[in-house]
């Protein structure tokens, strides 16, 4: 379900989500009042059992969406430091090689700034699309050919050429690491569990004898639209560089903006 849903904007997933809670609210409702209700002898104990049956399923599926909500929440803040980790990695790299003798510092400055357009013109389009980049690595196998091949020849330039060295490990790191921020995703177990806990939620607020069915109606549509809302969150957020909410490369445009093109 969510990567078809990954397609729509969030309104109209979110729409949808909670138009289906809505539909099978209204159709189970009217299905149980006609055929199942009728054939139950409810008595009003039994409605007082029936009622915290309900709120306990509610506590625990509320207890659990939760749950699911704050890990997801958190993890796309560890993935959004990430992209701001690996920016700044790239800062530090492009200031380092400044010292370098020229050629060389034009090449290896022209390079940097090479792979932080593509990263932003190019890999980016590509994460909100689920596709997994793959040109950053001939990227960085170029930065890495270019400070191979500089011998430093005094104590200051082997100082520097460590730093700048170590900068370069550090921005790989990085990479590696937005990169495996793209496989972050809920497990389908969790998917299944999330949608059969609503399902089952809304269906134990049948199981009750209310005489007006429009009050009986839209309390349960305030319900199904309350837990369409809730698993639209965790959609939002589920993947983090897709979707409307996405993570941008703002980072990246910042450094080159700010850093390279002045």
């Amino acid at each position: 379900m969510p990567d078809q849903l990954l397609h729509l904007p969030l309104l109209a997933a979110g729409s949808l989500v909670i138009a289906a809670l809505c539909g099978y609210s209204l159709l189970g409702l009217a299905a149980t009042r006609r055929w199942i209700l009728p054939r139950l002898d409810v008595t009003g104990e039994d409605s007082e059992f029936s009622g915290a049956m309900v709120q306990a399923i509610m506590v625990f599926y509320g207890l659990a969406v939760a749950l699911v909500a704050v890990n997801v929440w958190e993890t796309y803040s560890e993935v959004s430091g990430v992209v701001s980790l690996e920016a700044s990695r790239i800062a530090a790299l492009h200031r380092d090689v400044s010292g370098y003798p020229e050629p060389l510092r034009s090449e290896l400055l022209g390079e940097i700034h090479g792979y932080t357009d593509y990263v932003i013109t190019t890999a980016w389009p590509l994460q909100r699309d689920g596709v997994h980049p793959t040109g950053g690595i001939q990227w960085m196998d170029r930065i890495q050919k270019s400070l191979f091949s500089f011998e430093p020849a005094t104590t200051g330039s082997q100082a520097m050429h460590a730093e700048a060295l170590r900068a370069y490990n550090q921005l790989i790191e990085a990479r590696r690491l937005r990169m495996d921020g793209m496989l972050v995703k809920l497990p389908n177990v969790l998917w299944f569990m999330i949608s059969a806990g609503a399902l089952i939620s809304l269906s134990s607020t049948f199981l009750f004898k209310v005489r007006d069915r429009r009050l009986h109606a839209t309390l349960v549509l305030l319900l199904s639209t309350f837990i369409g809302l809730v698993i639209t969150l965790v959609l939002a957020f589920d993947r983090p560089f897709r979707g409307d909410l996405g993570i941008g490369p703002e980072p990246y445009e910042l450094v080159r903006d700010q850093l390279m093109n002045r």
